[in-house]
């Protein structure tokens, strides 16, 4: 029997039932038991890869689009992920893929334009231009497209939620919306994102824990080099880099990098040092360049680019505490040229080889370059993936590499320099 005659809502007579999930008995309350399955049990399933057809975007990705997941890309305004997302679903297209393309922002007339000034025009790739997502949803749904990108999550405007479009609400009630069309249609669904000052995607932090996956595309207003890495990946790995050029027919992939970061010739200048870094799965040369002036104030400055300066800071230390090398009266600039930022531990004997160079005004050899961590006490510890560094750096032209005695033994393809401590620098190349 209902316990309520008539729904306050609809107003129809006994169409309430009751929802138990609690029940009441002679010895108190009993709540419903959920059956646990243990996780041996269960059989792990390959998520299948869609290919975007890009194959440095798949890199990042690892591997390619995941049926039903969805993706956020967030960018500064002209980097090119509007050019990057139409360049996949023309590719895709071409693959036999029926695409989607959803601009809340954009006219069809422009993308129109953009596609054909870069040769896009291709059957299966359709554009809808307008804010009323639900229904840009609808449509998606019911002609069966393979691939879908919205753009942007900040453009459009959820009914359930109040606000403008943009809004922290707005913004949230519009990803949940598209992820769960995606995940109820297996949809592969990509999100635009604006991003603030400070370089983040802007919107409640909740927008990038809904999704799947967040990359985040990079470059600088001057240069054509354009970054793409993965702050968050379910089905992979976010170490990946992938390095576009960007011209007038778009976005092309780089395919020697450590060529865009190393330009290979030789300066005679004090304060460049090479490091073989790792990028995800792949090993590049990072030319490091230091400098240092004496300098007329009573805090000399520390100016850093493409390392954090917090790490300058500790190296420079390292390097006064443990080699004698003093940094206390002169400025210190340093820089990773090509806009590379490197988080590879195994940088940091090349940064120290640089500083010191730079410090003691001494150059150091061009067919050198150094791989290793540096500890607190002056010692290096042996890279990861020390033979892929050195393979890059053979087939680049280097005949030596400064590695940890502590590295394993193998058979390299150029002479390896072994040391113990980080002072050893200074005795095997800065000795005046």
């Amino acid at each position: 029997m209902s316990p309520i005659g008539r729904c306050p809502k609809c107003g129809a007579w006994g169409s309430m039932e009751e929802d138990v999930s609690v029940r009441i008995a002679k010895e108190g309350i009993v709540a419903s038991v959920k059956t646990a399955v243990p996780i041996s049990g269960l059989e792990a399933e390959e998520q299948e890869r869609i290919p975007s057809g890009i194959e440095e975007l798949d890199r990042v990705l690892g591997g390619g689009w995941v049926q039903g997941g969805v993706t956020l890309l967030g960018g500064e305004p002209g980097v090119g992920k509007s050019t990057l997302l139409l360049q996949v679903c023309a590719e895709m297209a071409k693959r036999g893929s029926r695409v989607l393309y959803i601009s809340g922002e954009e006219s069809s007339g422009q993308l129109a334009l953009r596609g054909r000034r870069l040769g896009l025009m291709t059957q299966g790739l359709d554009l809808l231009c307008e804010s009323d997502l639900p229904s840009s949803l609808a449509a998606a749904e019911k002609h069966g497209y393979k691939f879908v990108v919205i753009d942007s999550v900040q453009a459009f405007r959820a009914d359930s939620e109040g606000g403008w479009a943009g809004s922290p609400n707005q913004v949230k009630g519009v990803a949940s919306m598209a992820v769960e069309t995606a995940k109820r249609c297996g949809i592969p669904t990509v999100l635009v994102g604006h991003i603030t000052k400070q370089g983040q995607i802007a919107g409640p932090k909740l927008l990038e824990h809904m999704v799947d996956v967040v990359l985040l595309f990079s470059g600088e207003q001057n240069s054509p080099n354009r970054l793409l890495r993965a702050e968050k990946n379910r089905y992979g790995s976010t170490e990946e880099l992938g390095i576009f050029e960007m011209s007038e027919r778009g976005l092309t992939a780089v395919s020697d990098p450590s060529r865009l970061y190393w330009n290979g010739t030789d300066l005679g200048s004090s304060g460049v040092a090479i490091a073989a870094a790792l990028e995800g799965s792949r090993a590049l040369a990072a030319e490091i360049q230091a400098l240092a002036c004496p300098t007329p104030f009573p805090y000399p400055r520390r100016t850093a680019r493409g390392i954090d300066i917090s790490r300058l800071q500790l190296l420079l230390a390292v390097l006064e505490r443990r080699c004698g090398i003093s940094s206390r009266t002169s400025d210190i600039y340093l820089n990773v040229a090509g806009g590379l930022t490197l988080k590879d531990p195994a940088a940091d004997l090349g940064i120290c080889a640089s500083l010191a160079s730079a410090a003691t005004d001494l150059e150091l050899p061009s067919d050198v370059c150094f791989i290793g961590e540096v500890g607190l006490a002056g010692e290096v510890r042996p890279a990861g993936r020390t033979n892929m560094r050195i393979k890059e750096a053979a087939r680049l032209g280097f005949k030596r590499a400064v590695i940890s005695r502590r590295t394993p033994k193998e058979a390299y393809p150029i002479e390896t320099l072994k040391i113990s401590a980080l002072k050893e620098i200074v005795d095997l190349f800065l000795k005046r």
